[in-house]
């Protein structure tokens, strides 16, 4: 990959010209929701760049689609699929590379260039796609483990049908917000004493607020209600990824999960970073994931092993005091279903899957629970243990005014692949 003509690309930035993720901004001079891309800390707003007068020639996949850029989402150009993702995608990395074979368009034209290639500050970021519906899954083995050994102990920590099926539940699309979003504290019912042999709830804010790593998968093209995806079709309904953080209320969720699972302690926000990296971008960094020694159903069995990816994840936690800590470091490989075979299993029934659906791998913790764990429920064992922090503070959980900070990308030094931030910063609960 070559370098760039865009200034100030760090080499160790997540949004290298290797990368070229989408996403959807507004500017001084335009406050509609359009697309844009980013590269470095510059982004180049796409609606602009489509009214040159070479745009079809550049992108003659897109003739009959010149306003596609112009739409408030991602969703129509996600269900475009995979060839035309990677088809634009090149185009892109070609017009910003330094050796670019079109100058006149982009490079050498200081009015379109003013006006197309803004610095990231300037702008304002949107959810990326309209979001139908969202499905948060159980994949990371580590922490299912973990989070069953804490509850059942560690002969029953994992289910019989764990190994056999990728467990999801259905979340709510309606509170996934973008990354920079105010998360409020949620109220509901909780029970204080959890040791008593009779339970009883009080309604109030949750004392024992929690974040999840997570690496999130958004669908480009739909399937027809009663025709399920084969699992060796899967990557192409694929449009890219984002960073995912599952908020959780955990006292909430140990009163109300049996018998249906998470309801109100999962409802209330999910975060989402704002950049969505395309499919082909992550390409060079599959790996092989944790190993399932289980005997699959026909349907699950993934023609490839190296189906997941080995993207380095932090998360940090800055106290409203300004102190940071990263309170973990892990690797999304540590994944023991691949999105494909979720994919493959959310259909298997004829599940309609629509364009701009949102999948969530499940909580992502490595094999040391101490530095590796994607959950504070985990790295506090339970809420047993402080968790140490920069200016001798400590945690269980979240306090009010906490911000947890999500990071993750690939890659070499100048050729990095990255999501950027996702953020979320705790507030206070509203009085019942």
């Amino acid at each position: 990959m070559s370098s760039t003509w865009v200034p100030d690309v760090a080499t160790e930035g997540p949004f290298s010209l290797a990368n070229i993720p989408f996403g959807i901004i507004s500017t001084s001079e335009d406050p509609a929701p359009h697309a844009a891309v980013a590269i470095g800390s510059h982004v180049l707003d796409l609606k602009v760049l489509a009214t040159h007068s070479k745009f079809t020639e550049l992108f003659p996949i897109l003739s009959g689609k010149e306003d596609i850029f112009s739409q408030p989402t991602l969703n129509a150009f996600a269900a475009l699929g995979r060839a035309v993702h990677r088809d634009v995608r090149s185009t892109l990395q070609k017009l910003l590379s330094a050796d670019t074979t079109y100058p006149e368009v982009l490079k050498d034209d200081d009015g379109l260039r003013q006006k197309a290639l803004l610095p990231q500050r300037s702008v304002k970021n949107y959810l990326p796609v309209s979001i139908g519906d969202y499905t948060d899954f159980y994949a990371g083995y580590h922490h299912a483990f973990a989070v069953g050994a804490m509850f059942r102990g560690p002969d029953k920590a994992i289910q019989d049908n764990y190994m056999h099926l990728p467990t999801g539940y259905h979340g709510r699309a309606s509170s996934v917000v973008v990354s920079g979003t105010t998360i409020r504290r949620p109220n509901g019912q909780i029970v204080l004493d959890p040791a008593a042999e009779v339970k009883k709830p009080t309604t109030g804010p949750s004392r024992r607020l929690d974040m999840e790593l997570e690496l999130g998968c958004i669908l480009a093209t739909p399937n027809r209600m009663g025709s399920p995806i084969k699992i060796a079709d899967a990557e192409e309904h694929i449009f890219g990824y984002v960073l995912l953080n599952d908020w959780s209320a955990r006292d909430i969720q140990m009163w109300e999960y049996i018998p249906l699972g998470p309801f109100n302690s999962k409802n209330f926000a999910t975060t989402i970073s704002s950049w969505v990296v395309l499919a082909d971008a992550l390409e060079p960094f599959r790996t092989k994931g944790i190993e399932n020694k289980t005997t699959l159903q026909d349907y699950l069995k993934d023609s490839r092993e190296d189906s997941v990816f080995d993207i380095e994840l932090e998360v940090d936690i800055r106290t409203p005091e300004g102190d940071t800590t990263t309170i973990s470091q892990t690797s999304a490989k540590n994944l023991i279903w691949s999105f494909p075979q979720m994919i493959a299993h959310h259909s298997l029934g004829g599940c309609p899957m629509k364009t701009g659906d949102l999948l969530g791998s499940g909580t992502i913790s490595g094999p040391n629970p101490r530095k590796n764990s994607g959950s504070l429920l985990e790295l506090s064992r339970g809420g047993k243990d402080d968790i140490m922090l920069a200016g001798m503070d400590v945690r269980r959980f979240l306090k009010d005014g906490d911000t947890i900070t999500i990071r993750g990308s690939c890659g070499q030094p100048g050729q990095r692949v990255g999501f950027g931030d996702c953020v979320g910063r705790i507030e206070s609960a509203l009085p019942l």
